[in-house]
């Protein structure tokens, strides 16, 4: 199996576990201390970080779009941890949440130029009905009204 795509899979299972911990975490304590403590658990990694790699030898630029990714990544965390506390199922706003790429995919065609073809297209359209789908949630009684 290609090296990359070993890496991929284990982001899924570790991001899949991880949703699971969130939602529980979310329950029993406010989006800021879970945030506090998911920082933690980065900075257990970081002596093994700098063992693989020298982050010091850096420009500046690289340092500070770093920290901005870093940055927009916590509060990400965070709003993703405050819709859990507030009652959202796990099963709806861990997935409905991973949809961020298609973001990503709008701003590199507007920013960086890229182009898409049809069927990437159709991709992201599908990946919108998906999500729209997954979020629709009804209470359970119209069913039983019929």
């Amino acid at each position: 199996m290609v090296d990359w795509l070993s890496y991929a899979l284990l982001a899924i299972v570790m991001w899949g576990i991880v949703g699971l911990l969130q939602k529980m975490g979310a329950n029993r304590i406010s989006a800021h201390s879970l945030l506090v403590w998911l920082t933690v658990g980065f900075l257990v990694l970081m002596p093994w970080f700098l063992q693989t790699s020298n982050p010091f030898a850096l420009g500046v630029r690289e340092v500070i779009l770093g920290i901005v990714a870093g940055t927009i990544n916590g509060m990400g965390s965070w709003f993703l941890f405050a819709s859990l506390g507030l009652g959202a199922k796990a099963s709806v706003a861990i997935p409905l949440t991973a949809l961020y790429p298609l973001l990503t995919i709008l701003l590199a065609v507007v920013f960086l130029a890229e182009n898409l073809t049809w069927l990437q297209w159709l991709g992201i359209f599908l990946a919108l009905v998906g999500g729209a789908m997954l979020s629709y949630e009804t209470d359970g009684t119209a069913a039983l009204k019929d």
